[in-house]
């Protein structure tokens, strides 16, 4: 019983931050359930105002990805970019996750953390896929100089 009520505890736990799914493509046909593919979502830095982020994964169809229990693969490409003036908290923390999403029922999650390189004064953000017991070390990086911003 106490194992089930962890279970939906993890599973009501918000996102850090919210995806908006900008597209997709398919990768392998399935007969049955969704096809898998792969997604490209878009979310802003929540402390960074002037920021977003796209990052692109694999998500796992089939019968058991269209129930919500499979588990995605580790892979994920990330891009953020500068959109705007940049303004952020004065008060950042290195290694800060800006996004996390599970991929997995319960055990596996995507997320992604921010650094700051205060000798180059650009933003560095760092996307990898964690599991409870042994994690993946597939990531990638990506980075923004901070620069005055004119308008196009």
């Amino acid at each position: 019983m106490r194992l089930a009520k962890a279970l939906l505890v993890l599973l009501a736990l918000p996102a850090v931050g919210m995806a908006r799914e900008v597209g997709e493509v398919d990768t392998v046909f399935k007969w049955l359930g969704p096809n898998h593919k792969i997604a490209v979502e878009a979310f802003d830095d929540p402390k960074v105002d002037g920021v977003t982020c796209y990052l692109s994964r694999a998500k796992t169809g089939g019968i058991k990805g269209g129930l919500g229990l499979a588990e995605d693969r580790a892979e994920a490409s990330i891009a953020c970019r500068q959109v705007g003036p940049i303004r952020m908290d004065k008060n950042l923390k290195d290694g800060e996750v800006v996004f996390k999403e599970r991929t997995s029922l319960v055990f596996k999650t995507m997320q992604v953390v921010r650094f700051f390189d205060e000798a180059r004064n650009t933003l560095v953000y760092l996307v990898y896929s964690d599991r409870v017991i042994e994690g993946s070390p597939q990531n990638a990086v990506t980075a923004i100089p901070i620069l005055p911003w004119v308008q196009p």
